[in-house]
């Protein structure tokens, strides 16, 4: 072997085994599992960060005992707990933007790194430590995340969950929740959504989907930045993109745009409608609009 192809050898080697030391080092399964059963409590803060840091090869893993169990569950109670403070947030989440990208055969990267992504975005809607420019990029990192996922496997026995689409909502969610977002960024998440209303490749969506993108909508009218005339146009767009269907309705691919389409416009009206702020609620008329156009 010449030294050229020694060398590409060793690269494709180490890259193929990148994010992928779970447990991580110094733990093994019993030991994980046992801080998952003290709830996660760890007094000594370096220790803490160093785990954390550690875990986020698990969000790979392929257990979801392990990958959802005890490394997102770890992730969430800490920040919800305050754990960290500005600048183990910020290496965690450029450690997570690292694992949205590049390939993800196995379909379980991606998605629980855009979950825990997800509470970083909310420790910065709680208690604000990003500046103005880690939050846009963060807000061009979610949407395009959401935009992009085409995997769309959501629960399989044994294997747990993937929910690429939901995952990247609940993202979405949590950024148009933070009052620093201006109308451009509620757009551009806005955007990301509505993009995923009907998934591609004629896939019907059948783990709640639907209501998952319906939330960061609702939370966006929340914020009274976008009036009743544009929540309008972006509602009657959806079914625009949906098209008219064969005479005789024998179309699948159509039919599961259809389904899509229908469960996130009924998903978005009833939280509209139980919704006790004026401003979600003043969205059901748009929403009702769009459901009538639905072929």
């Amino acid at each position: 072997m010449t030294r050229s192809w020694l060398v590409l050898a060793l690269w494709l080697s180490s890259a193929s085994s990148a994010f992928a030391a779970c447990p991580p080092a110094g733990r093994d399964r019993a030991s994980l599992e046992a801080l998952k059963a003290a709830q996660f409590a760890m007094p000594d803060a370096a220790a803490r960060n160093a785990l954390a840091e550690g875990l986020l090869d698990c969000l790979g893993d392929p257990d979801p005992a392990l990958r959802d169990g005890i490394a997102y569950e770890a992730y969430s109670t800490w920040m919800r707990a305050g754990s960290f403070d500005a600048g183990e947030f910020r290496m965690l989440r450029d450690g997570l933007y690292a694992r949205l990208d590049g390939e993800d055969a196995d379909g379980f990267r991606k998605p629980f790194a855009a979950l825990v992504l997800s509470e970083v975005a909310r420790t910065d809607r709680i208690t604000p430590w990003m500046h103005a420019g880690e939050r846009a990029a963060m807000v061009e990192r979610a949407s395009t995340y959401l935009a992009s996922v085409r995997d769309y496997r959501g629960y399989e026995d044994g294997a747990g969950w993937r929910h690429g689409v939901a995952h990247g909502a609940d993202w979405a969610m949590q950024l148009v929740l933070n009052p620093a977002l201006d109308r451009a960024q509620l757009d551009q998440l806005l955007a990301a959504v509505a993009s995923q209303v009907m998934a591609a490749d004629g896939h019907t969506y059948m783990f709640g989907e639907g209501e998952r993108l319906a939330r960061p909508v609702l939370y966006a009218a929340r914020r009274g930045l976008i009036d009743d005339a544009a929540w309008k146009a972006w509602f009657a767009a959806l079914p625009a993109k949906l098209g008219q269907p064969r005479a005789d309705y024998g179309d699948a691919a159509w039919l599961a745009r259809r389904h899509d389409l229908a469960q996130f416009l009924q998903a978005a009206y009833v939280g509209a409608d139980t919704s006790p702020d004026p401003a979600i609620m003043a969205l059901k008329p748009a929403i009702a609009a769009a459901l009538e156009a639905v072929p």
